[in-house]
């Protein structure tokens, strides 16, 4: 009697086993996989966001599909202006955004290409729309980059949109110029959409002239550029995202997008009364952030494959195991709990993946405990 779309049944995992038999016997544990910003130390002002969030226009139901004009215009000014307010609809999630867009670009069967490795979100939100996830590969070498040539064979007749995370979670690599160049024109040839996902985008660890900020920006096919306040501003609890449109079909496109936004209406009133505070706000969060994620990069002494940007860094170590046996001894013998890299699907072996979000002290001294090895 139930849907099939996902593998319900999940068994839980050896390492989650572990964890949760840990914490019950009260052990502590040094996790270096907290990616959750409102549980890492970060210091809140609260007199700026508490506040934002009482508005007594909130008490008013007004409606609006797209969302709140007042709202849209705070993210285009976020854009700098590089987005007009009349191409930005609102969304509760970057998730809610992207069933959106499944709901608009697909039927049941249809196809979106997606990196690999990424984080593994992707498939399931498909999967949830009757949408097959079909992967492309991410190469490295000095640096992570798509390769473009396979990416190109994956589409068949049923392809409708290609999907970019920018920059990569968790590889921490930003879209090239170049790269996007070339991924729009395949997408011109195949009549498909792109889809590239943002949230990220204000991590970057240096500077680097050739990247892309803003794919929506470049009008050569339908574009989506998505993010939201979970990582601009460091607020996941506080639900807002949204997608900027841009590219031909756009009015077409932005039609039919009001339509599905109507049948939800999910986005509430008081976080878009707030979304201009609690814009003006995020450098505050920014900036802590930025210091932590650099801070705990600078630790890890070159362990790291190259990451641009973003709160995950990927260490490579030795293959005299599986990355199963490798977490599973972290976190027995060490206390120590970092992600595998097939969490992420990596299609090789032996990688760690492991959040520059976690505190300082706890970072510094997990990581010792891994480079002792």
């Amino acid at each position: 009697m139930f849907s099939h779309r996902l593998p319900w049944d999940l068994e839980t995992n050896p390492l989650t086993k572990l964890v949760l038999q840990k914490r019950a016997a009260g052990e502590p544990i040094l996790d270096l996989t907290e990616s959750n910003p409102t549980r890492a130390g970060i210091v809140y002002p609260m007199n700026d966001v508490l506040p934002a969030l009482t508005d007594p226009r909130a008490l008013q139901y007004e409606p609006t599909p797209a969302g709140l004009l007042e709202a849209r215009q705070a993210v285009s000014g976020y854009y700098g202006g590089r987005v007009p307010a009349d191409k930005i609809l609102l969304t509760a999630s970057t998730s809610e955004a992207y069933g959106y867009l499944f709901k608009l670009l697909t039927d049941p069967g249809d196809e979106v290409l997606i990196p690999r490795p990424s984080y593994p979100l992707f498939e399931f939100l498909a999967a949830l729309e009757s949408v097959r996830a079909i992967p492309y590969r991410l190469e490295y070498d000095h640096g992570w980059f798509i390769d473009v040539p396979y990416l190109r064979s994956q589409i068949s007749p049923r392809t409708r949109a290609v999907m970019l995370v920018n920059p990569n979670n968790p590889t921490g690599s930003f879209l090239k110029r170049k790269e996007l160049e070339q991924i729009s024109e395949i997408c011109a040839a195949h009549d498909l959409a792109l889809i590239s996902d943002e949230v990220f985008a204000d991590y970057a660890h240096r500077e680097d002239t050739s990247r892309v900020s803003l794919a929506a920006e470049s009008a050569a096919v339908l574009s989506f550029s998505l993010s939201g306040l979970s990582k601009v501003a460091g607020l996941p609890q506080i639900k807002l995202g949204w997608m900027a449109v841009n590219g031909p079909g756009q009015e077409r496109a932005w039609q039919r997008l009001e339509l599905i936004a109507d049948s939800y209406l999910s986005v509430s009133t008081p976080v878009q009364f707030a979304a201009a505070r609690l814009l003006a706000m995020r450098e505050k969060i920014q900036l802590q952030i930025c210091a932590r994620t650099r801070a705990n990069l600078a630790a890890l002494q070159g362990r790291a494959l190259d990451v641009e940007g973003g709160w995950y860094a990927i260490v490579r170590i030795p293959r005299t195991r599986s990355e199963e046996e490798w977490v599973l001894h972290l976190l027995a013998e060490h206390s120590v709990l970092v992600q595998p890299g097939y969490f992420f699907d990596f299609e090789s072996e032996a990688f760690l993946v492991v959040s520059l979000l976690t505190p300082e002290v706890t970072f510094r001294e997990g990581i010792s405990r891994i480079m002792s090895l």
